[in-house]
């Protein structure tokens, strides 16, 4: 294991954020910087999702999903079917994760969903200090990531086919509207 259990939350986000050169996290910043190959995207760093990113990297640190495409992918599978409470920016975060993950890493993210079905999440609150004091140990025991996921049942099965399903229009619905409304806008200015 990356983070041991024997460390606080603060000290092994701290380490987390060493390894994964994130700084002091961004979550100050009013922009934050997706990094696809050469190319990097720059979005709002809204307080929406800011709200939620401080519990997602806990996250990262609890289940010990990393940073790359396919982790960020299965940290939303898992935060998918944990569920994400009233943190809107990580569903919409995590779904459109999800569905990119359907595509590099299918079986990994059908396992996280799983392991996501069976235990919970930090989702249920809202981000405190108090939290960094918390042992690494006792939090995955009390979010139940101690315990192995266990075979899939059918309510699984479908579970993660229509969360696939919703991950997927997340993704490319917007694409769907704005190409649809192009394509009316040219026909309309054609006549």
């Amino acid at each position: 294991m990356r983070y041991g259990n024997d460390l606080t939350l603060g000290e092994a986000r701290k380490q987390y954020f060493e390894r994964s050169g994130f700084g002091d996290g961004g979550y100050t910043s009013r922009w934050e910087r997706l990094k696809a190959g050469p190319v990097s995207f720059y979005f709002p760093n809204t307080r929406a999702r800011m709200r939620a990113v401080k519990l997602h990297d806990l996250h990262h640190i609890l289940t010990e999903y990393d940073t790359t495409w396919s982790g960020e992918a299965e940290i939303g599978a898992w935060e998918v079917a944990s569920g994400c409470g009233r943190h809107y920016a990580a569903w919409f975060l995590n779904l459109n994760a999800f569905a990119l993950g359907l595509g590099i890493a299918p079986s990994a993210i059908y396992r996280a969903f799983l392991r996501g079905r069976r235990t919970r999440n930090l989702y249920t609150g809202q981000f405190e200090d108090s939290l960094l004091s918390k042992l690494v140990g006792s939090t995955r025991r009390e979010l139940q990531l101690d315990r192995p996921s266990g075979p899939p049942v059918i309510g699984d099965r479908i579970a993660f086919v229509a969360w696939a399903v919703a991950a997927v229009a997340c993704l490319v619905g917007p694409y769907a509207v704005a190409i649809g409304a192009a394509l009316l806008g040219c026909r309309w200015l054609s006549r």
